[in-house]
């Protein structure tokens, strides 16, 4: 069997988008049935830290790795990895989701080293490109998965020395650093996915508002993880630029002309509740009455769980030859993420019980990611329609 020429191991996007699609369905089940009581689950690091640690390090480190080695062939023009390695580095991934999920099957001491190796790996795949075309402005996307590595080290720390303040500085910080990516890579597309898909002229970029708004995220990627210590005014004050930022940053891509586009609005949608998260992480850190945690899931459930549906259903489309056009189904799965990211964070000031809640939470976020997983698997398992490799 040649494995150059399966379909499936031709770039990063395909395995990575379809596998973390669907152990994001699977994971989100599990964890709504446990929460609801339905379900007795006992991972590595017990339920709650391993429903932290695998929708962080397992289901959006591997869209992430996915697309950065997906892009870099674009960006560098250097064959991103495919064939043989690309299946290594799946099988890694792949070993780590079953260990975490079924610990007795290996020693306890095992189970980070192989989880561990997963982003270094894929950052020196990436890397290898990079150099290779000697591509300085993207080199920046290998320290942000070096400390995203750091940071699945900080989960481990908790679970060995104890120490519970670091399970939650590893995560924020994981979270932080996605929300940067996020940032960088919207700024980058989102212009231009939408003036492709509604037909309208391209947003250009202001240098400073662009230099406002990702160094405002970075600097409370730095200063919002907890490490530092900061006071949190000062930290709150970052946050609330970052917000108001991009903000105004997403207003000036229009979201109101891609209301009849769901492949763009969907992705506009993701953009404004990032914002969202990072106003309400600042109002946390200024000492107003809102939980971390539903800051947090503003950032995770519509930031990151609805930009990777969008992202995935497009860069699937285009990386295959195929119109950039989603049908119903996919718009229903749109709906859903939106339904589950309102659910999720508008749900506990409104007083719903937080079991029901949650369980209503992950339902409506597994049904959007088993659509996606029903539509795009024949898209991501079969060859290009355009015969070209990849």
């Amino acid at each position: 069997m040649n494995l150059t020429n399966t379909p499936v191991l031709g770039l990063a996007f395909r395995p990575f988008f379809l596998l973390g699609g669907a152990f994001s369905a699977l994971s989100i089940l599990v964890w709504s049935l446990h929460i609801g009581g339905r379900l007795a689950f006992e991972p590595f690091g017990g339920s709650y830290w391993w429903h932290v640690h695998e929708m962080l390090f397992g289901f959006v480190s591997a869209v992430v790795v996915g697309f950065l080695l997906t892009a870099v062939q674009t960006w560098t023009k250097v064959r991103g990895v495919h064939g043989a390695a690309l299946l290594g580095l799946v099988l890694l991934w792949l070993a780590a989701r079953f260990l975490l999920a079924f610990p007795q099957a290996a020693p306890s001491w095992l189970i980070p080293w192989v989880d561990g190796l997963f982003l270094p790996c894929a950052a020196l795949l990436f890397a290898r490109s990079i150099v290779k075309a000697k591509n300085r402005r993207n080199a920046v996307f290998i320290p942000i998965l070096l400390l995203m590595a750091v940071a699945n080290g900080m989960m481990y720390g908790s679970r060995w020395l104890g120490a519970s303040p670091s399970m939650r500085e590893g995560a924020h910080a994981m979270v932080l650093l996605v929300t940067l990516v996020m940032c960088l890579i919207g700024g980058r597309v989102f212009p231009m996915f939408t003036a492709n898909g509604t037909g309208t002229p391209r947003v250009q970029p202001i240098p400073w508002l662009e230099k406002v708004s990702l160094g405002s995220v970075g600097i409370v990627v730095v200063l919002g993880s907890g490490v530092l210590p900061v006071p949190g005014a000062v930290v709150g004050s970052f946050f609330v630029l970052a917000a108001l930022a991009n903000a105004l940053r997403a207003f000036r891509w229009r979201f109101w002309v891609t209301l009849g586009t769901p492949l763009v609005w969907a992705l506009h949608l993701s953009y404004w509740a990032i914002c969202l998260g990072l106003l309400l992480l600042g109002c946390h850190h200024w000492g107003f009455a809102i939980r971390q945690s539903i800051a947090t899931h503003a950032l995770t459930v519509g930031g990151m769980g609805g930009m990777i549906l969008a992202m995935i259903a497009r860069v699937s489309l285009g990386h295959t030859g195929r119109p950039l056009v989603v049908g119903p189904v996919m718009t229903a799965a749109f709906g859903l993420m939106a339904v589950s990211f309102g659910a999720r964070v508008l749900g506990p000031f409104l007083g719903l019980p937080y079991a029901a809640l949650m369980m209503g939470v992950g339902f409506a976020w597994t049904a959007a990611y088993t659509l996606f997983v029903i539509v795009y698997f024949p898209i991501l398992t079969q060859p290009r329609i355009d015969g070209k490799p990849g």
